[in-house]
């Protein structure tokens, strides 16, 4: 894998039109881990692209009403297979993270790239997924060294009291003990 002129190569592209400019000389310097299924722990289908790109059928699933007015997407998401897909360029603002802070500053998607992993709070993730998401990271930081181990952090580290995801069954030691070998 790698990075050219803020893409991903070897994803798939799948542009969503839910993006802004980060404001100009803005230093990428966080990496917000998410989790996200539709319906909720259900996987595969095009449900995320379709939420990500604005043509979610809200009628499939009950549970989809409640997303009706949102207008979200990520840079990146990583299905259960280790497939990537990339709806935001990274030097774009994607919107992930919504209200949130980290070390005192608010507005994460200002400064961050978000990656979601295809999964909910309540299974583990695949071993396919912690290797692409450890080796994606290392390329995140060697591109933007602003990222660095410590500014690697969970949906739920920055939104306390909104979200849990990347959830209890994110192995935290094990990817970053990955990510640093």
């Amino acid at each position: 894998m790698k990075i050219n002129h803020h893409k991903l190569v070897d994803a798939r592209q799948t542009p969503s039109p839910n993006f802004t400019e980060r404001a100009q000389g803005e230093e990428i310097s966080l990496l917000v881990i998410h989790n996200i299924s539709l319906p909720p722990g259900e996987y595969g289908g095009n449900y995320i692209d379709d939420l990500f790109c604005n043509c979610l059928d809200y009628s499939a699933h009950p549970y989809f009403k409640d997303l009706k007015d949102l207008r979200v997407s990520s840079h990146l998401l990583i299905n259960r297979q280790g497939q990537v897909t990339q709806y935001v360029p990274f030097d774009m603002k994607a919107h992930h993270a919504g209200e949130s802070s980290f070390q005192g500053r608010e507005r994460c998607n200002d400064f961050s790239i978000g990656i979601e992993l295809e999964g909910c709070d309540e299974e583990p993730f695949t071993d396919s997924q912690y290797a692409t998401l450890a080796e994606i990271t290392g390329l995140l930081m060697q591109h933007y060294p602003g990222i660095q181990a410590d500014r690697i952090t969970g949906h739920s580290d920055i939104a306390p009291t909104r979200k849990t995801d990347p959830g209890p069954c994110f192995d935290w030691g094990r990817y970053l003990e990955m990510v640093s070998n």
